[in-house]
């Protein structure tokens, strides 16, 4: 097969296979969206709180 025939036929399947997607809702994508938000907010706490525990803990040792 050709390069160009590959090409073509590599596109073709990607719209054949972007047609069978199923896009989330408006509405999903907020939910979604804030799950992520809040989720990567809590970890970023998490994070922050559990530095700070070891800095303490180093500068009482050291």
């Amino acid at each position: 097969m050709v390069m160009k025939e590959k090409i073509i036929n590599f596109f073709t399947d990607v719209v054949k296979e972007m047609k069978k997607v199923t896009w989330p809702t408006k509405e999903e994508l907020k939910e979604s969206t804030v799950i992520v938000i809040v989720t990567c907010l809590i970890l970023a706490a998490f994070t922050y709180l559990i530095d700070m525990s070891i800095t303490q803990i180093f500068k009482g040792i050291f």
